[in-house]
């Protein structure tokens, strides 16, 4: 491999579509026996990954590393590549593999729900502004002093308008590089308390703990080597989870107790917690709990989702009524005064 070709790896990277193709790929051929090495010649030789990415398999695979370091040397987001790494202690290579790629394309069928929903009203809202462009230079100053409240308005709203737009890209921006500089739990905590946020927030992470607890517990592993497994993993929030844990259970609290102070999950989870563990059904009541809580968080979206598009539609048609007001005032007001 030459240096052109490193360097083409290094700035391309998987499409959230190809991401889910290839993991999906990956969990058929594991499903049907074959090992990392046999999956990436197929894939080599079938052509159904781009050639680049072929070639980076390899390239991880006679380095020695694990699939979890090829994944993030993909650029598959840390939860993915914390999801695989803890295949290496419950073994289920093939389930985690296809819950992964249901995810992928849960998150892609929103992006392109979100993308259809928002398009035509973002398309509405350009041409209006073109429209309140073309009044303010063209036709107000024939019909208008300047002293109406009509003038001023479409004087002043196309900024405010893109002024508004560009103050709340900034205040993300700055919101998004704060909260990598804080601890994630942090984050997590700040955001669960937030009124429109605080459900999803709450459910995403209850099902994402529950699952890999209850894989991990399902498979005999003990509560210490999981928290031990926790602090390890690069996703920030899994390894911060881990030692805040580790320090509860070591002054004396309960596990259930401990998670249910996390302040970030579902309260039903504690208890989940606390029921399962005297029935030593723990993992598998885990693995149950987060199947309905991904089920509820995808619904969730999708009822949230229905809401954007008659909200924006309402913004338009009140922004229409106001171009019409400003538009018809002078006219109005001038017809008043020729016939005084």
């Amino acid at each position: 491999m030459d240096i052109l070709q490193l360097l083409r790896l290094k700035r391309k990277k998987l499409s959230l579509i190809k991401q889910a193709k290839l993991i999906q790929l990956m969990a058929n051929l594991t499903a049907n026996g074959f090992h990392f090495g046999e999956i990436v010649e197929f894939l080599g030789l079938s052509h159904l990954v781009e050639q680049e990415f072929t070639l980076k398999l390899r390239a991880g695979l006679s380095a020695g590393q694990s699939l979890s370091e090829i994944l993030e040397a993909l650029n598959f987001s840390k939860n993915v590549v914390t999801q695989v790494e803890l295949v290496e202690f419950h073994g289920h290579l093939s389930e985690t593999l296809s819950f992964i790629e249901q995810n992928l394309r849960q998150q892609l069928t929103i992006k392109k729900k979100l993308a259809g929903l928002l398009t035509y009203p973002i398309i509405l809202l350009v041409f209006l502004v073109g429209i309140m462009l073309g009044l303010k230079n063209y036709l107000l100053p024939q019909l208008d002093s300047g002293r109406s409240w009509a003038m001023i308005l479409i004087n002043h709203l196309p900024v405010l308008f893109v002024s508004s737009f560009v103050f709340l890209s900034v205040l993300t921006a700055l919101g998004v590089v704060i909260f990598k500089k804080k601890p994630a739990s942090r984050t997590f905590i700040f955001l669960a308390r937030c009124p429109f946020l605080s459900d999803f927030v709450r459910l995403y992470l209850t099902a994402y703990f529950a699952r890999e607890w209850g894989n991990l517990l399902a498979q005999g592993v003990d509560l210490k080597k999981i928290l031990i497994i926790m602090r390890r993993q690069k996703s920030r929030i899994f390894s911060e989870v881990g030692e805040v844990l580790t320090e509860r259970l070591e002054a004396g609290v309960n596990f259930d107790v401990a998670v249910s102070e996390l302040g970030f999950l579902a309260p039903e989870l504690a208890i989940m917690i606390e029921y399962g563990a005297m029935k030593d059904k723990l993992g598998l009541e885990l693995l149950l709990y987060s199947e309905e809580c991904w089920e509820i968080f995808f619904a969730k979206v999708e009822r949230a989702m229905q809401w954007i598009q008659p909200i924006v539609f309402i913004f338009v048609a009140l922004m229409i009524i106001l171009l019409y007001v400003a538009m018809l005032l002078p006219i109005y007001s001038n017809m008043g005064t020729m016939m005084g």
